[in-house]
């Protein structure tokens, strides 16, 4: 009929475009607000909110569209206002589980406990923690919307004034496109021009979605830096453990920077440094358990003489737990609050050895009264303990297989003082008893000092200092290290006698 196409294509293109924006605008903006209020106060409101919500979740669109057309007519904010309808209620619900759990969270409640206003909430707490949320709701929106009114358009339920990409199918199929040569011409490319557009909104999405929440872009970074390298040969110098200009990188962002020591057979090496200095990530890097966009940069890391680097994951697998204990630092996260001790002990075991429930029991009883707990504790729940009780048993999971290298990352963070000493006074006679050697990381500086041969200072990703514990105490000349042992609080020395009395 002499029309053009690639005219008709770029209206319908403002067309499309324009609906989807705008009602991914409202339905975004109505379902947050909605959801985040709803979440956060509560009460009434949220109870009214949530059952128009599967009122409107139940509401069947075509035959609604129809409705709404024959009353209010065929026009683009026909179209905007019946999308927007039923559209907003499912982003509101998802918002508002958000926000319920960024209100039960510890620094919401904190801010409460201090007096901040409703305001002062939204602002630094709730819209931050929500926000995320809001970007990949709002492009799914847009998709939605362009997928949905080229639908309707191609009902015939556009608005027959304005052109669209669903409107060009729509008059293609009525004039029977599909039964002569010009489908090729009239119906592929409008459906192309969808197809682009709502991938491109898509990786739009993914991308916007990485730059406010970096951690979903590990797979990219992953697979720039774990790339195969030379793997350096084996390294007989009779440690235990080797690192050798170790660099450690979250996205592009290194946490750990040339890190280089060594850990003799037999002995304990402290890790002191503030929190955010790069302990606990050298020690995953050391258990093998980088997890999200962390990856090795450069460098290597030589367990008993081999590099790391060169272990499969069944070895590395198999590794975990027999040859390299490792210790967390949170007791209460790190045991299974629905399993019982001896079965989170059993299972330590099981996946390392074949034994015969004679010779299990036997170990579990064996190894609660090594860590100083009563067999009777084995049938108890993780909740049914104490704070030190727990860690006890974290260290008993740790140390069941009698690995000959254990990491303790933290081992006293959250006990009472009292608790911390008994703590490391276990440590410290289980690793002369089993001959082990140890990492122990913590910022307690004083606590290092009592149990380990080796220490040293890290900051900001990098080693400042290093020596033997006792000539680190008393002779380092670092201000860094200075700083650390000058805060070491002291008793003086006639009060102190006072209270030894």
């Amino acid at each position: 009929m002499g029309q053009d196409i690639l005219a008709e294509l770029a209206d319908g293109a403002r067309t499309s475009l324009f609906i989807g924006l705008v009602t991914a605008i409202l339905a975004t903006s109505i379902g947050a607000f909605i959801g985040i209020t709803a979440g956060y106060m509560g009460g009434l409101f949220e109870t009214l909110a949530m059952r128009t919500i599967d009122i409107v979740l139940t509401l069947p669109f075509l035959p609604l569209m129809i409705v709404v057309a024959v009353y209010m007519g065929q026009s683009t904010w026909t179209a905007i206002f019946v999308i927007t309808l039923v559209m907003w209620a499912g982003k509101a619900r998802q918002i508002r589980a958000q926000t319920l759990t960024i209100k039960s969270l510890g620094p919401v409640q904190a801010a409460k406990a201090m007096g901040a206003n409703h305001p002062y909430i939204f602002k630094k707490h709730i819209l931050p923690g929500v926000f995320p949320l809001l970007i990949p709701q709002f492009v799914a929106a847009v998709n939605a919307a362009i997928l949905l009114e080229s639908s309707l358009s191609f009902l015939g339920l556009g608005n027959p004034l304005m052109k669209s990409w669903g409107s060009i199918l729509y008059y293609a199929n009525n004039r029977s496109a599909f039964l002569t040569d010009s489908w090729a011409w009239w119906i592929v490319p409008p459906g192309v021009c969808i197809v682009a557009v709502v991938l491109a909104f898509s990786f739009i999405g993914y991308y916007l979605e990485e730059k406010v929440n970096p951690r979903l872009s590990s797979y990219t970074v992953r697979k720039r830096t774990m790339k195969k390298e030379r793997i350096l040969p084996r390294q007989d110098d009779g440690n235990i453990l080797s690192l050798e200009d170790v660099t450690i990188a979250y996205h592009h962002k290194e946490a750990v920077k040339n890190v280089s020591f060594t850990v003799e057979k037999g002995k304990v090496l402290g890790i002191v440094g503030e929190s955010g200095s790069g302990k606990t990530t050298l020690a995953t890097a050391i258990n093998a358990q980088l997890s999200g966009s962390a990856a090795i940069l450069s460098g290597a890391i030589y367990f008993n003489g081999e590099n790391m680097a060169s272990y499969s994951e069944e070895k590395i697998r198999s590794m975990h737990g027999r040859e390299i204990g490792y210790i967390a630092q949170a007791a209460m996260n790190a045991l299974n609050p629905v399993v019982k001790i001896k079965d989170q002990l059993k299972e330590a075991m099981t996946e390392h050895y074949k034994m015969s429930p004679v010779e299990i029991n036997t170990r579990i009883v064996e190894v609660l009264h090594q860590v100083g707990l009563a067999s009777r504790w084995q049938n108890a729940y993780p909740h049914e303990l104490s704070g030190g009780m727990k860690q006890r048993v974290v260290i008993a999971i740790g140390i069941i297989n009698k690995p000959q290298f254990v990491i303790a990352d933290e081992p006293t963070t959250g006990l009472d003082v009292m608790v911390q000493v008994e703590i490391i006074e276990l440590l410290q006679q289980l690793q002369q008893e089993l001959q082990m050697s140890m990492i122990f990381i913590s910022h307690d500086l004083p606590a290092v000092l009592r149990i380990t041969d080796e220490l040293i200072i890290m900051k900001y990703g990098y080693i400042v200092d290093r020596g033997p514990s006792n000539r680190i105490a008393k002779y380092s000349q670092h201000p860094y290290t200075r700083r650390l042992v000058d805060a070491i609080p002291t008793l003086p020395k006639p009060l102190l006698e006072e209270v030894l009395k």
